[in-house]
């Protein structure tokens, strides 16, 4: 028996390539790790770079279509599979994806900037086609607009290297601001379908029915008011924020429906609630800083959007589903304990701190930098063995 087993395994080769989240997951928290310390060291003058990219610039882009970008690729990779019941790439062909990924990630620092950018556009439309070919064959139409969010993208990353190489009058601030508009819808669409569903399954007793209006009030609120962020004139800032703020609004009703209190001694779900609660936090101060008039700033609200909820969100999620596609217990440990309250700190120290001592700015951002860095190490040493090792259950994937 156990030689079947062992053949069954081999067969299906190297366990690291077996499914998407492994090697996304795993160099996501490896550059994460890596990139943000390095920022603040350029931001603060002890480290010396000109790249062909203004840092600034560097900082952003490769956040969102770094790193973020990186976790969204693995999950939807290792979430196909789940919802069609048909094969993702694994193997040479998750390997060459992930390549793909790596490369670009290194290669501002050694090639012209239009390989870079070369290299750096391929990875989304190609995993965009990917799962909608995919969602097709298995005719899963309810998941084809999440097909829709990675063209979309795709398109904002295009944009970014157009302008940045003069091909497009456009500062690239625009579509760094989109990115992040589409990352902020994308999670929202997924929170609203697993935060009720892990509740529901981990809490007996607990009941969530989804509210339809309230669902569409959320998604069209949130689109709409980053939409014209993103894109209208300053003149209508005053009626951006007001959408902005009802969206925030709704996200904080929509949240209290979740029972969130009920969440409050289990990690793995309390993560994923307060991380839900900086959407309602960053939406907030986003229409603060649009109205103007009190010490707010668009950065702190970004930050909020980009720290605090993405940040918390994506280490409670691929934390969880990284255990469970293991084979392991979807338990806390105090590594994991640790490591949320290391990110959590990172979100409040990034956008709480600036606010209350504005001149302590320079510390906040290296404290918060280091606590960001702090908690994925922790991920990347206690998870980079499982990602590479077969299941713990034996079982594919």
């Amino acid at each position: 028996m156990r030689i079947q087993e062992l053949g069954a395994h081999q067969a299906h080769g190297w366990a690291f390539l077996r499914l998407g989240f492994r090697p996304f997951y795993l160099g996501a928290a490896l550059f994460a790790m890596v990139a943000v310390p390095t920022w603040v060291l350029v931001w603060l003058g002890y480290l010396q770079w000109t790249p062909a990219l203004a840092p600034v610039w560097w900082h952003a882009h490769e956040m969102l279509f770094g790193f973020v970008a990186a976790v969204v690729i693995g999950f939807l990779m290792t979430a196909g599979k789940a919802w069609t019941g048909l094969p993702t790439p694994r193997g040479p062909a998750l390997g060459a994806l992930a390549l793909v990924w790596l490369a670009a990630r290194v290669a501002l620092w050694w090639v012209p900037y239009g390989v870079y950018a070369a290299l750096d556009f391929i990875l989304l439309p190609s995993v965009a086609l990917i799962l909608l070919r995919v969602l097709l064959r298995s005719g899963n139409r309810r998941n084809l607009p999440i097909a829709g969010l990675l063209g979309f993208m795709a398109l904002a990353n295009g944009m970014f290297h157009a302008s940045v190489l003069g091909w497009l009058n456009l500062s690239p601030q625009v579509p760094l601001y989109a990115m992040l508009s589409v990352v902020v819808l994308l999670e929202s669409v997924m929170a609203g379908r697993v935060i009720p569903g892990f509740t529901m399954s981990a809490i007996p007793g607990v009941s969530i029915k989804p509210l339809v209006w309230l669902e569409r009030g959320v998604m069209l609120s949130t689109g709409l008011g980053l939409a014209l962020w993103v894109f209208a004139p300053a003149e209508i800032s005053p009626l951006t924020a007001w959408v902005l703020a009802f969206a925030a609004l709704l996200h904080g009703v929509r949240q209290s429906r979740w029972s969130p209190w009920a969440c409050r001694t289990r990690p793995m779900l309390w993560i994923l609630q307060i991380a839900y609660a900086w959407f309602s936090i960053g939406l907030g101060l986003l229409a603060v800083a649009l109205w103007g008039g009190v010490a707010v700033s668009v950065s702190a609200a970004i930050h909020g959007l980009a720290v605090g909820a993405t940040g918390c969100l994506i280490l409670g999620m691929i934390t969880r589903t990284a255990r469970g596609h293991t084979g392991r217990k979807i338990e806390a440990d105090w590594r994991e304990d640790t490591a949320f309250g290391l990110i959590l700190f990172a979100g409040a120290a990034r956008v709480v701190w600036p606010m209350l001592a504005p001149h302590q700015t320079a510390w906040a951002v290296g404290v918060s930098a280091l606590a960001w860095a702090m908690a994925f190490f922790i991920y990347a040493i206690t998870y980079g063995p499982w990602l590479m090792q077969a299941r713990k259950d034996a079982k594919d994937g």
